[in-house]
């Protein structure tokens, strides 16, 4: 059995082990049945507690064993903010001081759920809010690292450089944390789209996708996992063979030359490598890949770039996700007008593309993609609401 995850302190993580895993630690650590091991790992992840005193079923004693060893909190609440149309971004405080961020996003329109007396119980079920009502269903994006070691120039995380990777125990905190401090929303969807690259930290995101996963715990659908790589291509072959998540991959361009400018990464895995891995992956029955796009305006978001994305993707099964670009203080990148990513996603649409539009959420508490985390020297930044500088493309960027 692999060494169980310790913090700074010589304590084992609780949250940082599968259950598999957990299992085997706890049978042959504490001398606990394995029936015991399998109500700690209820205590943790279908009871939500947050001490290990508050572990319901477990007896005492097994109680008392396991708090001498192990650990159950990984991150404290630093600061909530709560965007107008309903979207949260929670500051979260690691044990070294460093803050991450992750964002409750609520659905537009509720779902139909499954109804009747045969209906199987949900457990990611909300519970009714102090106001008695059931506020719906929402989605949460977490974070996989202390910053990112990318670079992409149109991320305000990427301004921080990378500190340090999350562990497998404080990526799956936010989720456990977000249950928590709001019953009253279905978390239905985790995206793995906040700060940090995921893939750069593949370990742990795998773990934790599989936690999030288990039908015996926080029992999301792997359909509804979906973790975002801006294209390392030896990770993204691993995830897909290991994690039971979605994947999403960050295109933004369809010229290495373009690419290369916004994503330093396309240096080493360029367009057409990737793309010809991502043709290569043994996908499930059905499975579809989800293409990100950030739309730069006048950079990467004319009707050239459009015929060429259309012309880079075509035969691949995945839909595309056009991401308008969300302004963030010292950016040197614009949104474009509405009507130009209205433009882009029908031409797409005419050649028979999967398209959607990622509506813009809670921008103005800096919680929508690309907003999250903070940069040194940007007190004297315009602010984010603004539209900043107009960009003319660089010479060397300019596209046939």
């Amino acid at each position: 059995m692999d060494p169980a995850p310790l913090d700074g302190q010589g304590r084992v993580w609780l949250k940082g082990m599968t259950r598999p895993r957990l299992i085997a630690w706890a049978t042959q650590t504490l001398g606990a049945r394995e029936t015991q091991a399998e109500l700690i790992w209820a205590g943790l992840h279908r009871q939500l507690a947050p001490t290990i005193a508050e572990f319901a079923t477990v007896d005492a004693e097994l109680l008392r064993r396991l708090a001498a060893l192990a650990r159950v909190d990984a991150l404290a609440v630093d600061q909530i903010h709560t965007a107008a149309d309903g979207t949260r971004k929670l500051a979260l405080r690691t044990d070294d001081g460093a803050i991450i961020e992750s964002v409750i996003i609520p659905a537009v329109q509720p779902p139909r759920r499954p109804s009747g007396p045969d209906a199987p119980p949900r457990p990611d079920a909300p519970r009714p809010g102090a106001d008695g009502r059931d506020h719906g269903r929402a989605t949460l994006c977490v974070s996989s690292q202390v910053g990112c070691a990318m670079n992409c120039r149109f991320c305000l995380t990427a301004k921080m450089g990378l500190t340090r990777h999350l562990t497998t125990a404080e990526i799956v905190e936010q989720l456990i944390l977000a249950r928590r401090l709001f019953p009253e929303i279905w978390i239905s969807n985790v995206v793995f789209m906040g700060m940090g690259e995921p893939l750069h930290n593949l370990d742990a995101v795998i773990d934790a996708t599989r936690i999030m996963c288990d039908d015996h715990g926080l029992g999301l659908s792997a359909r509804r996992v979906t973790v975002s790589t801006s294209g390392l291509i030896p990770a993204i072959v691993r995830f897909v063979a290991e994690s039971p998540a979605q994947l999403a991959v960050s295109i933004n361009a369809t010229t290495d030359a373009v690419r290369d400018h916004i994503m330093p990464v396309n240096r080493k895995y360029p367009l057409a490598d990737l793309v010809a891995t991502l043709r290569a992956l043994p996908l499930r029955r059905r499975e579809r890949l989800t293409l990100e796009y950030v739309l730069l305006a006048d950079l990467n978001d004319t009707p050239a770039d459009a015929e060429r994305l259309a012309t880079l993707v075509s035969g691949l099964p995945c839909k595309l996700n056009l991401i308008p670009f969300n302004p963030h203080p010292g950016s040197e990148f614009r949104r474009p007008a509405p009507e130009r990513v209205a433009a882009f996603k029908a031409a797409l649409q005419a050649r028979h593309l999967n398209t959607s539009i990622r509506t813009t959420r809670g921008d103005e508490r800096m919680a929508a993609c690309g907003q999250l985390g903070t940069a040194p020297n940007l007190a004297d930044a315009p602010d984010h609401a603004s539209p900043g500088p107009r960009i003319r493309r660089p010479p060397a960027l300019a596209l046939r």
